[in-house]
């Protein structure tokens, strides 16, 4: 690999050279780890220019990782960035050119989160408390099987109440935390994915929200969905960056968003917390009647029970985690993961199995720790001592992302940033299957 100017005599290129080199870097990366780079942000012809370089050898990127991360300044919070994104380059670089890791061992390098097994003690108590909500008799998994099929969003209202909720947040959203003028979502409806939702960066300040309709649908997890990808999640972080970057006062760095690095922990974990910043307690009756007033049929008696079954479930989060590593680590067989998920989740047979599918795809293997671990390190640090509100906390966090080690220092108490000023709602459903269009029947 060719030296890279902006890091020679690195202690003169400043700290922007380096983060410049840091992007070339990722987008290197790509190239040998296919879909790692989840956006850049930059300018396309830096992406250009490396889309045209020979084909870099793992290698050589692990080795300039090292080099970047030797050249960084001590101290400050974009050093620890950079050190962090850096220490995750090499793994990756490293497992691109054939190296194995330890599943733990991995994820630590990579999102800086040493991970161990949850208690069943703590998911003893969210059964109870599950059992005490859902009242009735009978197994636990079938009364919340029968509360969760009654919660089911009619696959005709899926386009309307997408809509709905994309509306009311993107309301929300701006008001409290900032949208830039001229953002936008595109949402399509697939009809498979391993996973419910996933949002695209397509530039500039644009974003296609993809949701997989061959799952049906839940309304009270609807805007859970909506705010992890959307608003004030993935896009909004995307597009602030954007933003910021037009502006002449984004940080190099920031042009690049890549998957199995402490970023994307943080990232992830912001989006998880998403609704409860924006809207909070109540979001569950918020969302029966944002849907209700656009025609989608919601029981409003049981919107608020459905948040609190939402809650309980979200202390549950960790054992997908010991499913992981279960998979990866103990090398335990299929059957007993699959077993696993089913009496601590209180899913069937068939959905554990798709939990399964997902964790033992490689892409996708370690991040379920970005939800589990983002969220439960980003929680206290929104939450905490001081007088930001949890709304400028979450604007810090999407355009200034702290590290997990930072998290781990406890609460801390940004200052406040003014967010971009809110602009005119766009049109906001392009529905499209493959491509083409879809009417209900299709899916």
């Amino acid at each position: 690999m060719v030296a890279d100017p902006d890091v020679d005599g690195a202690g003169s290129a400043g700290l922007d050279g380096l983060a410049r080199a840091y992007v070339r870097l990722a987008l290197r990366l790509d190239r040998v780890v296919p879909g790692v780079l989840d956006a850049h942000l930059g300018d396309p012809a830096d992406a250009a220019r490396v889309a045209a370089e020979p084909a870099p050898r793992p290698d050589d990127l692990a080795r300039e990782a090292d080099r970047l991360r030797a050249a960084l300044p001590t101290g400050g919070s974009r050093s620890a960035f950079l050190d962090a994104q850096l220490r995750a380059c090499r793994v990756l670089a490293e497992r691109a050119g054939g190296r194995e890791f330890g599943f733990v061992d991995e994820v630590e390098r990579s999102f800086g989160v040493r991970i161990a097994r949850g208690e069943p003690d703590r998911y003893r108590e969210a059964h109870r408390d599950l059992d005490v909500l859902l009242g009735g008799s009978g197994a636990l998994p079938e009364r919340l099987a029968a509360f969760r099929d009654g919660d089911r969003l009619a696959p005709e209202h899926l386009p309307t109440a997408l809509g709905a909720a994309v509306r009311a947040l993107r309301e929300r959203t701006a008001v409290t935390v900032g949208l830039p003028p001229g953002e936008d979502v595109t949402l399509e409806v697939v009809d498979t994915a391993p996973w419910s939702g996933f949002s695209r960066w397509v530039g500039p300040r644009r974003s296609t929200i993809t949701v997989n309709g061959g799952i049906a649908h839940r309304v009270t997890h609807l805007p859970l969905l909506v705010a992890h990808e959307a608003y004030p999640g993935h896009h909004t972080e995307h597009c602030r960056v954007a933003a910021a970057r037009a502006a002449g006062g984004g940080r190099p760095e920031r042009e690049v968003f890549l998957a199995r690095t402490p970023q994307s922990l943080v990232a992830e974990g912001a989006a998880e917390l998403g609704l409860e910043a924006v809207v909070g307690p109540g979001w569950g009756r918020w969302n029966a009647e944002v849907l209700a007033a656009a025609g989608v049929p919601t029981d409003l008696g049981r919107a608020a029970l459905g948040e609190a079954v939402e809650e309980v479930m979200g202390r549950l989060a960790p054992v997908r985690q010991d499913a992981a590593l279960m998979l990866h680590a103990e090398r335990r067989p299929d059957a007993e993961v699959v077993a696993h998920l089913r009496r601590w989740l209180l899913v069937d047979e068939a959905r554990a199995r798709r939990m399964l599918e997902f964790l033992a795809h490689p892409r996708w293997r370690t991040h379920t720790t970005t939800y589990v671990e983002g969220a439960r390190l980003l929680r206290p640090w929104l939450t905490g001592s001081g007088s930001d509100p949890v709304t400028a906390r979450l604007a810090h966090v999407l355009d200034d992302p702290p590290t997990p080690e930072e998290l781990r220092g406890g609460p801390a108490t940004p200052a406040p940033r003014p967010g971009p000023r809110r602009a005119a709602w766009p049109p906001w459903l392009r529905r499209t299957v493959g491509g083409r269009g879809v009417l209900p029947g299709n899916r």
